[in-house]
């Protein structure tokens, strides 16, 4: 912990200027900075600090972050689901932009980590491609943008790499139809693949309630 304290520090010193917010979360450096100093930053982690190694990039929705559609507690069983009656049943202020990017990066050499998100403005977010910093950057980056829609700016090939060729919308996207927009089956009469309008209804799925009476209290002791 005092080898994480201190990387933080020189950190804070270092990028006094760039820093939005830096702190100590789940034992590991977490760094937030603005979209366009994402190049800046990351240059610098690598050259000056030795985080040669980009461990992990992903996107991140926060559309509706802290708001919960039910009450999961004990009451529940008394009360009832709240979800289709009340909405937002918790809330809290969400004042920054809905997506974000992550980056985990780690130095061998001081064997350190660090996690630098960077939100991006807009419903159409973009942000500079670090693939010139790490090249292990480049299919992270493809699939967070056929996950989340990101564009990252000079990408040399940003193109979908999970979903399909036709495939159309954001799947990680919180907005995203958990039945998805279209289906696919084999037409024997055409003799290809087809694409149709999904004909799964929606179903909400009901959350699990963990009740702490004697019918479940005495198989725990039993077992």
């Amino acid at each position: 912990m005092a080898d994480t304290q201190t990387l933080l520090t020189q950190l804070q010193e270092r990028f006094a200027s760039e820093l939005l917010n830096a702190e100590l979360a789940l034992a590991e450096v977490t760094l937030e900075v603005p979209a366009n100093q994402i190049l800046t930053v990351c240059q610098a982690l690598r050259d000056e600090f030795q985080f040669e190694e980009l461990i992990d990039l992903c996107g991140i929705d926060y559309l509706e972050y802290g708001q919960a559609d039910w009450e999961t507690s004990s009451r529940a069983t008394n009360t009832g689901f709240s979800r289709g009656v009340d909405k937002a049943v918790y809330r809290e202020d969400q004042e920054k932009p809905r997506f974000a990017v992550v980056y985990h990066l780690l130095s061998i050499q001081h064997n350190q980590r660090v996690r630098v998100r960077a939100f991006t403005e807009g419903e159409l977010p973009r942000i500079d491609s670090v693939i010139s910093i790490w090249a292990a950057a480049n299919w992270f980056e493809r699939e967070a943008f056929d996950m989340y829609g990101i564009l990252f700016d000079g990408h040399p090939d940003l193109r979908r790499l999970l979903t399909d060729y036709g495939f159309i919308g954001h799947p990680f996207r919180k907005d995203f139809p958990l039945i998805g927009e279209v289906e696919m089956r084999y037409d024997p009469e055409k003799g290809r693949v087809v694409y149709q309008p999904v004909s799964i209804d929606p179903r909400v799925l009901v959350p699990r309630v963990i009740r702490h009476d004697n019918r479940y209290t005495k198989a725990s002791e039993a077992q």
